[in-house]
C-alpha cells in the first residue's frame, strides 16, 4: 500500500458526534482499504489515491446532518511501497523508543 490518508468526518451539531462518526467509519468497509480510528480521525491505507478519495466521499456521505465537516490529508508515495506502521516505526527508530507517552 502506498497511499495513506488522515480522514476526519463530523457533523456540525451540539452534543456527541460519535454515532455519526461511527457511520462514516462503517462506510469505509465497502472499500479495499485498511484503517485505524483514533481520537482525532481515521488513518486509511489503500493501493492508490483514487480509492482513498472514493472511501472518503462515502464516509462523508454517510453522515447525516445539515452541515458536515470533512478534512482529508493524503500522502501518496509513488516511488516505493510503505505503510502507516512503517512510517511510525521510522520515527521510533530515531527516538530510540515508542512514539507514545502516557501521563
Amino acid at each position: 500500500m502506498t497511499a495513506i490518508a488522515l480522514l476526519s468526518v463530523a457533523p456540525v451539531i451540539e452534543g456527541s458526534m460519535s454515532g455519526e462518526v461511527a457511520k462514516a467509519v462503517a462506510a469505509l468497509d465497502e472499500f479495499d482499504v485498511s484503517y485505524e480510528t483514533n481520537p482525532m480521525g481515521t488513518v486509511i491505507e489503500a493501493d492508490d489515491a483514487e480509492t482513498l478519495f472514493a472511501a472518503a466521499a462515502a464516509a462523508h456521505d454517510a453522515v447525516d446532518g445539515d452541515r458536515v465537516s470533512t478534512v482529508l490529508k493524503i500522502d501518496d508515495k509513488r516511488t516505493e511501497e510503505t505503510t502507516a506502521d512503517r512510517k511510525v516505526e521510522a520515527v521510533e527508530e530515531h527516538l530510540g523508543r515508542e512514539a507514545k507517552r502516557e501521563r
